[in-house]
C-alpha cells in the first residue's frame, strides 16, 4: 500500500484514541507489529496559541514511525497554520484530519463530525490545508448523520479532487457513536466511490474480522482502535492472518512484559505520579477475562509507584494457574 509517496509495509493502522494513543501506547503497539501508528487528536488551535499540552502530544520517537499525526479544527486559517507547524517540525509521516469524532465538546465547536454537515467549510479546510503541507494527506470519516452515506460519499469525492491521498471511513452515523454494528457496507461503497487508498474502521475485534472486512468491503487497508487496547498483539496478528491464513496468540509471559514495558513507558514519559494514576485503568485492560482480575484491579486502584506496580504484575502472573494462562486471550 503507498500514500502519497509513503511506502507502507503492512495493512494494519492503530486508530486515534483521544487520552489513549499516546506516545508510550502507540511504542509498545508499533512494539507489537503494527504498520501505521496515530497520534491522538490533536486541536489545531492549541498548535497555534503554543498550548505546552498541545504541543506534548506531538512528541514523537523515531521506533514508532511511520507516524500519522491527527488534527481537528473548524477554522481553515488555523488548520492550515497548524499542518504547516506540523510539516515543519518532521515529526509526522502522514497528516490526518478528523471528520469523524461525535464527542459533544468537539460537535459544539463546529469540528469533528460536525463537518460532515457543512460541505462548504470542510472544502475549505481542506484546500488550506492541502496548500500548506507536501506531506502525505488523509482524512477520517463517519458515514454522516444519517445512514444514507451520502454525506461521507461527497466528502470523500470532494476531498480526492482536492488532493487528499487516503481516507479511513468508521461507519457508523454521528449519533451512534460506538453503539450498534458499522454499517461495512458504506466502506465498500466509498472504495467504488474514490480512487485513492480506503482504510476500513470499525468491529474488528479478531484477526478473522480484518480478514473478512477486506474481504467484503475491497478495503485496502484496516484499522483498529478499542480492540487494541485490551490486546496490542492484534495487529501482528492481522498481519500474520493475511500472509499465511494463520496467527498464535501470544504466552502469557508475554503479555505480563508488555505490562511491565507500558509500564516504564507510562513513568518515562509522564513521570512516576502521573503515571501511575493512569496505569491503574491501563494495566487492567490485559487481564480482562482472567481470573482474579478484579481482584488485580482492585491493588491497580492503590498503585503509586513504579516497582509496587511491576511487584503487583509479577505477583498476578505468578498467582495464576497453568491452566488460568493458557487462557490469555
Amino acid at each position: 500500500m503507498k500514500i502519497r509517496t509513503l511506502d507502507i509495509k503492512g495493512l494494519t493502522f492503530l486508530a486515534p484514541l483521544a487520552g489513549i494513543t499516546n506516545l508510550p501506547f502507540r511504542q509498545l503497539v508499533k512494539e507489537c507489529g503494527c504498520a501505521v501508528v496515530c497520534s491522538e487528536m490533536i486541536s489545531a488551535k492549541g498548535i497555534f496559541y503554543n498550548s505546552e499540552k498541545t504541543l506534548t502530544l506531538l512528541r514523537s520517537q523515531p521506533e514508532e514511525r511511520p507516524l500519522s499525526v491527527q488534527i481537528f479544527g473548524s477554522e481553515p486559517a488555523s488548520m492550515a497554520r497548524a499542518a504547516a507547524f506540523i510539516d515543519k517540525s518532521g515529526t509526522a509521516d502522514i497528516l490526518d484530519i478528523n471528520f469523524g469524532c461525535s464527542v459533544k465538546k468537539v460537535v459544539k465547536q463546529c469540528s469533528g463530525v460536525a463537518l460532515m454537515k457543512d460541505l462548504g467549510l470542510a472544502t475549505d479546510i481542506l484546500k488550506a490545508v492541502r496548500g500548506a503541507t507536501s506531506l502525505p494527506f488523509t482524512i477520517k470519516i463517519r458515514t454522516g448523520w444519517d445512514r444514507s452515506g451520502d454525506q461521507a460519499m461527497a466528502l470523500a469525492q470532494t476531498a480526492q479532487k482536492i488532493g487528499v491521498d487516503a481516507i479511513a471511513m468508521h461507519p457508523r452515523t454521528a449519533t451512534q457513536g460506538f453503539r450498534g454494528t458499522a454499517d461495512w457496507s458504506q466502506i465498500k461503497r466509498l472504495k467504488t466511490a474514490v480512487d485513492i487508498p480506503v482504510i476500513g474502521n470499525g468491529d474488528i475485534n479478531s484477526p478473522e474480522d480484518a480478514a473478512q472486512m477486506l474481504d467484503q468491503t475491497g478495503c485496502d487497508a484496516v484499522m483498529v482502535g478499542r480492540a487494541a487496547m485490551a490486546n496490542p498483539f492484534i495487529l501482528s496478528q492481522i498481519e500474520s492472518f493475511l500472509d499465511n491464513g494463520r496467527y498464535h496468540p501470544p504466552a502469557p509471559a508475554e503479555i505480563f512484559k508488555k505490562m511491565e514495558r507500558l509500564t516504564t513507558l507510562y513513568v518515562d514519559y509522564f513521570g512516576e505520579e502521573t503515571a501511575c494514576k493512569m496505569l491503574r485503568g491501563r494495566l487492567s485492560w490485559f487481564v480482562k477475562g482472567l481470573p482474579g482480575a478484579s481482584g488485580f484491579r482492585r491493588q491497580l486502584s492503590q498503585l503509586e509507584g513504579q516497582k509496587q506496580a511491576i511487584e503487583m504484575i509479577r505477583s498476578y502472573e505468578a498467582g495464576l494457574g497453568d491452566d488460568a494462562k493458557a487462557t490469555v486471550n
